[in-house]
C-alpha cells in the first residue's frame, strides 16, 4: 500500500487498499477505517475537508487504531 501526503490540519497521510482505508495524523498515530469502498477514498480525498470527510467516515465505518 502506497500511503500519499495529504494537505489537512490534522491528517498526514492517507492510504486504501482492501477495501481499507489508512490514515496517519499528524502527531504519528494511524487508524484502519474498515469496508471503505474505492469510490468512498476517492470521494475523501476530494473533499475540500479532510476533517469533515473523516467525521462522516466516524459515523458509517468502524475503525481500529493501529
Amino acid at each position: 500500500m502506497i500511503m500519499s501526503q495529504v494537505s489537512s490540519s490534522r491528517i498526514s497521510k492517507v492510504g486504501w487498499e482492501h477495501n481499507t482505508l489508512y490514515i496517519q495524523f499528524k502527531n504519528g498515530v494511524m487508524y484502519e477505517y474498515i469496508n471503505v469502498s474505492k469510490s468512498e477514498y476517492e470521494s475523501f480525498l476530494a473533499s475540500p475537508s479532510l476533517g469533515s470527510a473523516l467525521s462522516r467516515l466516524d459515523k458509517i465505518h468502524d475503525y481500529n487504531k493501529l
